[in-house]
């Protein structure tokens, strides 16, 4: 049975927790990932103990000061070996982790065929393989530039090839590069600032127990999330907590406590190609043009207006007149929407978090569903394509899209259950031979969509990719201790 969570806000270990778990950093409009390949394991350890003494953690500053900047810090697979973590440690990792987003099998999972496949990445598969992805903040592009040269500089000397230096930032309207509000329905670790700021904003949240997120805390079914761990003997210094009750007797050191698991997948947004279908898929007999009609199709697409309002509760037009001074709304399930007469059921947002309408109850479904959900940290990356026009459908041939971040605790139920069973099952919600329209593996242009309606539903033919994956890794966000372990090994 599915446990409904309401712990009274347990609380978490917050000096231990990397910042990033808890906090997007929307104070700083600037970011940089640095994707780093460990040529000298000795001395990039040696730079691992010095950096984590700069890691951001989830400590509170005084009088919610603000950092300058902020600096977190991922392993993937392959830098845990090159630290010379022990083979039967390192099998203790989810064996997702253990078996590399860019294997054939997770390319499976995920929808990574075609142009997606992991053999054309620019990063992240066997050809360039990334040990370290270290994610760095500051406020302005000024500060950034001098933040990145720093770190680059100093990885460079202690034994470390920095791959890749990916920029992204924050845009002043919350929209991504298609032209909608992102990041309205994210959940939030309960207990944690996360649900007052969340509540805020959209006027609805979803409280999930910190085990969703992080490891060797408790998950949504009342267990302990699943955590790798040391052999006592491994960890002589005491870095680690003791695993299980925290006996003193205890066997094994807990290595993964106050860490989560990281998905970083470079996602590439072709905006023209987007509107110039809808606008082709809505013209007019005569062949004009008709903008009402292909924003409502983006919208279809979508799930929600291009502003962040859900079609469930503005299914003819966009209700929210007043961006300035209203926010997202998003106190709504799909209660009233069963049929998908307002939001399709393929719609991504639905596909992607289907709230209460896939249960026998939709209690149940709403259950079920948030045993699914994933931190999103991403960040959009290049200039947007045009700022006067809604609808850009001239390309510029310059490169734009999401850098997509989210944590979990657990790959396969989590973030490869998404991607599987919602994002690219062809049979989902009763639907059949559909993907997701934004996102999904549609392959050749010969996909299709179906908008309900009554009387008659409408079919959208021929649907290309919008969104090519262009990189990617999973990786270990581990807490402090496991940090200076790992330094230590």
């Amino acid at each position: 049975m599915l446990k409904k969570y309401d712990s009274g806000g347990e609380r978490i270990e917050r000096g231990d927790v990397q910042g990033i778990v808890i906090s997007s950093y929307k104070y700083h409009e600037c970011a940089s990932y640095l994707l780093l390949q460990i040529d000298d394991p000795v001395a990039t350890k040696r730079w691992l103990a010095g950096i984590s003494a700069r890691v951001t953690t989830s400590v509170k500053p005084p009088d919610n000061a603000r950092p300058p900047r902020n600096l977190n810090l991922a392993i993937t697979y392959s830098g845990l070996h090159k630290f010379a973590v022990p083979d039967d440690v390192l099998l203790t990792f989810s064996f997702p982790f253990v078996d590399g987003m860019h294997s054939d099998r997770r390319a499976r999972i995920l929808g990574d065929t075609g142009s997606n496949e992991p053999a054309q990445w620019w990063w992240g598969n066997a050809k360039r393989p990334v040990d370290i992805i270290l994610m760095l903040y500051a406020a302005d592009e000024t500060d950034i530039d001098n933040y990145e040269k720093e770190e680059s500089t100093l990885a460079s000397s202690r034994g470390i090839t920095v791959l890749e230096m990916l920029r992204a930032g924050r845009q002043p309207d919350t929209k991504e590069h298609f032209g909608f509000n992102d990041g309205v329905g994210q959940p939030a670790i309960d207990g944690t600032e996360q649900y007052e700021r969340q509540l805020a904003r959209t006027g609805h949240v979803t409280p999930l127990p910190p085990g969703e997120f992080l490891m060797s805390y408790e998950d949504a079914y009342g267990n302990m999330a699943p955590s790798p761990a040391v052999d006592a003997a491994l960890d002589a210094g005491n870095l680690l907590p003791r695993s299980g009750d925290g006996d003193i007797k205890s066997k094994t050191h807990d290595l993964g406590r106050n860490g989560s698991y990281m998905v970083f997948r470079q996602l590439e947004q072709d905006v023209a190609a987007f509107w110039r279908f809808c606008d082709e898929a809505t013209k007019n007999g005569d062949g004009s043009s008709e903008p009402i009609a292909r924003d409502q199709l983006g919208a279809k697409f979508v799930g929600r207006w291009r502003s962040g309002t859900p079609l469930v509760l503005a299914p003819d037009r966009d209700t929210w007149t007043d961006p300035k001074t209203l926010n997202p709304v998003n106190d709504f399930d799909y209660s009233s929407d069963a049929n998908g007469f307002g939001c399709p059921i393929g719609a991504h947002m639905r596909r992607a978090n289907p709230r209460n309408s896939l249960g026998a109850t939709p209690e149940e479904g709403l259950l079920t569903a948030n045993r699914h959900r994933i931190m999103r940290r991403g960040r959009s990356y290049g200039v947007r394509l045009s700022e006067g026009d809604a609808h850009p459908m001239i390309d510029d041939g310059k490169k734009r899209g999401l850098h997509f971040i989210c944590f979990n605790s657990d790959l396969q139920r989590q973030f490869e259950f998404v991607q599987q069973t919602w994002i690219n099952n062809p049979q989902f919600g009763g639907l059949h031979n559909e993907v997701d329209p934004l996102i999904g593996d549609q392959g050749s242009c010969s996909s299709l969509m179906t908008i309900q309606a009554d009387p008659l539903r409408s079919r959208i033919k021929n649907m290309c990719r919008f969104v090519t994956t262009r990189g990617g890794a999973y990786a270990f966000l581990p807490g402090l201790r496991a940090l200076r372990w790992i330094a230590n090994v």
